[in-house]
């Protein structure tokens, strides 16, 4: 059975448990300090940076001629809409209805409200393209079974977009969280679950989890490779000193460093591509 490190009410008894300066991390006041987040603020530059590099991403994968694509990213319409807009036909889930969820001249865009990690609904081969963005697979922990229903939909020859969190970002929050006794399992342990503070969960991969999974549920796998693999205080540095121009010399640089780092874990988030065999 393959081993499951939540977490989350581990290993902070367990005696003897050394943090990375060698000291005690059991009810020691010498434990080491947290270090920041990497992630940044809800409202860095860096994100719309982010933003731009999802954008030029999600155009470069999407087919070629008018498809069907099935949109999963659950609260993120812009990418229904961006699809939308090039000429697709595009089928968003959302979770909750709120009134549209993408703009009304955005294109051929059909919202359905329905759980996006269950697509009983979907008959088999019935479409040409999946986008799973916004760490969409990430908060969904059985995610084999989730890929093998994308799988399922997906006629042959179609093609997904994936993102989810990174084992990079895993491990800088659970440093975060001075869970030290957490990070020195994390090398045994088969499937990495993380708790947030509100309470929710979310699954990080390393490339070689992403291709395994991928392949186990019957994908040919184009390529793993990181979403950003510029730090946040490199972009909001740039970007504090060179503005919109910077912006798009960075994303431009950033898209040539994501094909030459391909398989690399660097980065918070990692993306792949794949396609169900003809």
């Amino acid at each position: 059975m393959p081993r499951v490190l939540l977490e989350e009410g581990l290993g902070r008894e367990a005696s003897g448990a050394e943090g990375p300066q060698g000291q005690a991390a059991q009810g020691s006041s010498l434990e080491p300090a947290p270090p920041p987040t990497p992630v940044p603020a809800d409202g860095s530059p860096y994100w719309h940076f982010y933003e731009d590099v999802a954008a030029r991403q999600v155009a470069e994968w999407a087919p070629a001629a008018p498809a069907r694509v099935l949109d999963v990213s659950t609260g993120r319409p812009r990418f229904a809409a961006q699809l939308a807009a090039a000429g697709h036909e595009v089928v968003h889930v959302a979770s909750t209805w709120s009134g549209p969820a993408v703009p009304p001249d955005a294109g051929t865009v059909r919202t359905v409200q329905a759980d996006p990690r269950s697509l009983s609904w979907l008959a088999d081969a019935s479409v040409d393209a999946v986008l799973a963005e916004s760490r969409a697979l990430s908060t969904c922990l059985a995610t084999e079974v989730f890929v093998e229903e994308l799988h399922r939909v997906l006629r042959p020859g179609g093609r997904l977009l994936m993102v989810v969190e990174s084992l990079v970002l895993g491990l800088a929050r659970l440093a975060e969280q001075g869970r030290w006794a957490e990070l020195a399992d994390v090398p045994q342990a088969d499937v990495v679950l993380v708790p947030d503070e509100d309470g929710a969960i979310t699954r990080c991969f390393w490339p070689e989890e992403l291709e395994g999974l991928l392949r186990g549920a019957g994908f040919d796998v184009d390529w793993v490779r990181p979403r950003t693999v510029l730090t946040a205080s490199a972009v909001e540095r740039a970007l504090a000193e060179g503005g919109r121009t910077t912006r798009e010399t960075l994303v431009a640089h950033e898209l040539e460093l994501e094909a030459a780092r391909e398989g690399e874990a660097a980065g918070l988030y990692l993306a792949a591509s794949a396609r169900r065999p003809a």
